[in-house]
């Protein structure tokens, strides 16, 4: 992880992995659970799945453990010490998720709840490429982006806190060029503790 931006988000997520937990307990009508559930609805049991940014052993980090080969992924040593115990079932890295790497063609899904907009902006089109050459033909990528352009440091749950976006047209840009064909795509508005949040959700093919 030489990357300082993504050592800010480690760093931060071993600081706050309660406070986190609790704060994300509290959203309401948080999306994830249906975009998670049409993943796995188009997966047969036992394919290969890989979470980027699997944090601490989240409700979508077990089920998906539970019906596939899983493989979790998170820069934060801190939230791997947690999803280990929680879910002694599925591998995990601890890894910069612009660094890790897995072999051509060997992964039938990719999942990413939240944490893309931890990743550098300008690294998010290059994390798609390799993700696509990641993917068996046919595979998919399920992921949550930042849906305004906003790259920064700032406090965040107690903690320093590195976030970066793009706008939804870029996004999609991104992913047309690593060569993903959008299945779903949508700009979803829900309510973190401190106010509505909003996201753009997408559901991507190889």
């Amino acid at each position: 992880m030489s990357d300082p931006r993504t050592q800010i988000v480690a760093a931060g997520y071993d600081a706050m992995i309660d406070t986190w937990e609790d704060w994300v307990g509290r959203i309401e009508d948080d999306p994830r659970a249906e975009w998670r559930d049409e993943l796995i609805a188009r997966l047969p049991e036992g394919a290969r799945v890989v979470e980027l940014g699997c944090g601490g052993g989240t409700t979508e980090t077990r089920l998906l453990a539970q019906r596939f080969r899983l493989t979790g992924v998170d820069p934060s040593g801190e939230q791997l010490r947690r999803a280990r115990e929680r879910v002694p079932n599925a591998d995990f890295v601890h890894a910069d998720f612009t660094e890790v790497e897995f072999g051509v063609g060997t992964i039938d899904a990719v999942a990413a709840f939240y944490s893309f907009n931890h990743v550098p902006r300008e690294l998010l089109g290059g994390l798609f490429a390799r993700i696509h050459v990641w993917l068996r033909p046919g595979g998919f990528l399920v992921t949550a982006l930042g849906a305004r352009d906003s790259p920064g440091v700032g406090e965040w749950l107690g903690a320093t806190m590195f976030f970066s976006g793009w706008e939804p047209e870029t996004n999609r840009r991104l992913l047309a060029e690593a060569g993903f064909r959008l299945l779903r795509d949508e700009v979803v508005t829900f309510q973190e503790p401190e106010g509505p949040a909003e996201f753009h959700w997408v559901l991507a093919a190889r």
